[in-house]
């Protein structure tokens, strides 16, 4: 065992292994399974699941993909590996960093797998997901629960016989360092225009109204996550706003729409808005297609110059990002780490 050197997982959901039909609808099967997702019973879900769903929305997905696909691969795994190595270097030789993503590869099994290779016996699982919502954090939790333990359920046959020691990270939707990497990257954005924003718009993947109203704090936690951006740029309350976006199936989510705010600027008045994702820490098909392609379509059907309006990129692997994703390790590590050193 090797009691020197701490683990670190990375945790994501995942995204498809090629831009194609063939890729995307396995990887949809599997997310959209996912009862933490989508919680109808299996009964009524899965015929329409695959009845419906995964004979159609696999080719409309798949040429989204095409349109944003990176030489390298896709997008969210490129940046994801950015992360990676970038916080790999960082904390240096006391930690080993992997990536696990909870529906694709590399998955959460093989991180533990890799780290247990190597004897590492203490695991920090730290979640990409700023804001907690059952939908992310937890399902990560739980992906990397079972991964640890060696099962697929609580019931499955078990796989292995030793289980290492897990730390989770808890959301850090008001950590300070998480909002001054936002605003660093805010601010350098905001100087390299020709042109200040003259509006804000914060916009958070949604979730249905029905998991808020029965106990999932991820609405309000982007509320903070907003006022707390907001009082660290200086935006002024007529300057900004939230808006969720990402809305799936006929269930009310919670609001307002992204898409709705968009069509809806000009009308208000606005001519040059910046839209950024503050719960998305990497760049990916929700960012680079629905915000920067389809937002800015939904911008020009309100009237407004499509050209104007600014997307901010993720946090990627920027240095405060990185810096302050180190800083929630080392203090997740505390009693592990002075006994590993």
């Amino acid at each position: 065992m090797n009691q020197s050197c701490i683990g670190v997982i990375l945790a994501q959901i995942g995204t498809p292994d090629a831009p194609s039909a063939k890729a995307v609808r396995p990887y949809l099967k599997r997310f959209l399974s996912d009862r933490r997702i989508i919680d109808y019973h299996p009964l009524l879900w899965q015929p329409l699941l695959r009845g419906i769903i995964l004979r159609t929305r696999p080719r409309r997905s798949a040429k989204l993909y095409q349109e944003i696909w990176m030489e390298e691969g896709s997008p969210l795994l490129v940046h994801s590996r950015a992360q990676q190595a970038a916080l790999q270097a960082l904390l240096g030789s006391s930690y080993q960093v992997e990536l696990g993503l909870a529906y694709s590869t590399p998955g959460m099994a093989e991180a533990f797998r890799k780290l247990e290779a190597s004897g590492v016996t203490r695991i920090i699982v730290l979640p990409l997901f700023p804001q907690y919502s059952s939908t992310t954090t937890a399902s990560v939790y739980e992906a990397a629960s079972f991964a640890a333990l060696g099962r697929h359920s609580r019931y499955g046959q078990v796989s292995k016989r030793f289980v290492p020691a897990l730390r989770f990270v808890e959301a850090y939707h008001d950590a300070p360092g998480y909002i001054a990497a936002m605003q660093s990257l805010l601010q350098r954005q905001i100087r390299a225009m020709s042109e200040e924003p003259d509006y804000y718009v914060l916009s958070f993947h949604g979730i249905p109204r029905r998991y808020a109203e029965t106990g999932d704090p991820y609405p309000q936690q982007c509320q903070e996550t907003g006022r707390l951006l907001a009082e660290a740029m200086g935006w002024t309350p007529e300057r900004w706003q939230l808006s969720f976006q990402s809305r799936f199936g006929p269930e009310t989510w919670v609001g307002p729409s992204t898409a709705d705010t968009l069509k809806e600027l000009h009308g208000r008045g606005i001519r040059r808005p910046l839209i950024f994702s503050p719960g998305l820490v990497t760049d990916c098909l929700e960012t680079l297609h629905e915000l920067a392609v389809e937002g800015r379509e939904l911008f020009a059907m309100g009237g407004g110059n499509a050209e104007m309006l600014e997307v901010a990129p993720c946090l990627n692997d920027t240095e405060e990002w990185i810096s302050f994703l180190a800083e929630r390790v080392d203090c997740s590590a505390q009693g592990w780490l002075s006994s590993a050193e």
